[in-house]
């Protein structure tokens, strides 16, 4: 290998800290590939295992965050076959063990063993990342058409979560949405949902600037909850009925509860937003979904399909990802990029290669 022997990368220890240092370039096996990052995107999730660490590490684990990402194959594995150096990729970032009932169903994204870059192995941010063999074998690399750039495929995976939860809430045509939280992921369900057949988009969120990119990106209805009484705008916004469909894209329990109130007859509750460790139980008004003959579900996650649902819409310029990046550096700037998502950046850090 011609590469250089060490690399600049954003490592989590559990238990400890974030931290930018040199490692060494991953080396490979027969049955795997090297990716050259050509760019990857700072998640929420990021964020929270810097602050809060993650479930499945070990106390003391070191790993390399990032699960975002795309790039150009440096290295194939003699084993390998079907993929060549040089060509354009995206990866699905969850493999599952393959053997489990959400497996079975091609939902790795809930196999309760998963494995995933940057959650409990090595991710994308750093030049270089390896593609262990399960990934490989499970179609998770995924090859990329020259109309998807490497910025916009570094967010198909957090697009192939809003796809997950769009499918989930059953939007029929002509449905009234309202959509809590107006950062990344709610924009991306806005824009979804109408390519899909809404009738009508609300966005809630306690953010003037957020609302105001909301409208721009064609939301029909905006709230602040701060300012202006939740439930009679909700109302007022959907002929007195209320939501056909709500999405909690926020992380607030308290919002949880109130969305069951704001649901039409047979509306469909999506809880896409997880929430902090200690933030439950949420109480839940059961008489109304009772009555009201809702649904309520949730989303984690996206699937290989999710993903690959999702890079078709980009490519056939359906949707177009870059409005949710707030600022693009390059991958020397590591310290720098993470001191802007940690600092509340208001849409998605993108690191490029240098």
């Amino acid at each position: 290998m011609s590469f250089t022997a060490s690399m600049l990368a954003a490592s989590y220890t559990q238990g400890g800290a974030l931290s930018i240092t040199e490692i060494p370039v991953p080396r490979i096996r027969d049955d795997e590939m090297l990716l050259r990052v050509g760019a990857t995107s700072i998640c929420a999730t990021d964020v929270k295992i810097v602050r809060a660490g993650h479930r499945k590490l070990r106390d003391g684990q070191q790993i390399v965050l990032g699960h975002e990402f795309a790039g150009t194959i440096a290295e194939v594995g003699s084993q390998v076959t079907g993929f060549t150096v040089g060509q354009r990729v995206g990866v699905v970032p969850n493999a599952g063990c393959g053997r489990c009932d959400a497996c079975s169903r091609g939902r790795a994204n809930y196999c309760p063993t998963y494995t995933a870059f940057g959650i409990d192995r090595d991710g994308s941010h750093s030049p270089f990342v390896r593609i262990p063999g399960v990934f490989i074998r499970q179609g998770n690399v995924v090859p990329l058409p020259p109309e998807i750039s490497d910025d916009q495929a570094s967010l198909l995976e957090p697009f192939s979560c809003v796809v997950n939860s769009v499918r989930e809430s059953r939007v029929v045509l002509g449905d009234r949405v309202v959509i809590f939280g107006a950062g990344p992921m709610g924009l991306l369900h806005a824009k979804l949902f109408n390519i899909s057949g809404a009738g009508k988009v609300v966005m809630v969120d306690p953010a003037d600037d957020r609302l105001e990119q909301a409208r721009r990106l064609g939301c029909d209805v905006t709230i602040n909850p701060q300012h202006e009484h939740l439930r009679e705008r909700v109302l007022s916004a959907t002929d007195g009925q209320g939501a056909d469909v709500i999405v909690t894209a926020c992380p607030i329990a308290a919002v949880q509860s109130e969305a069951i109130q704001l649901l039409a007859p047979f509306g469909r509750l999506c809880l896409f937003g997880g929430l902090p460790k200690n933030s439950g139980p949420v109480p839940c008004d059961t008489n109304a979904i009772h009555y009201g003959n809702f649904q309520v579900t949730g989303t984690t996650g996206g699937s290989l399909q999710d993903y690959r649902i999702a890079l078709r819409l980009v490519a056939g310029k359906r949707i177009d990802l870059g409005f949710v990046v707030a600022a693009t550096l390059g991958l020397s700037q590591l310290r720098e990029a993470y001191d802007l998502a940690l600092a509340g950046a208001a849409g998605k850090v993108v690191l490029t290669a240098d």
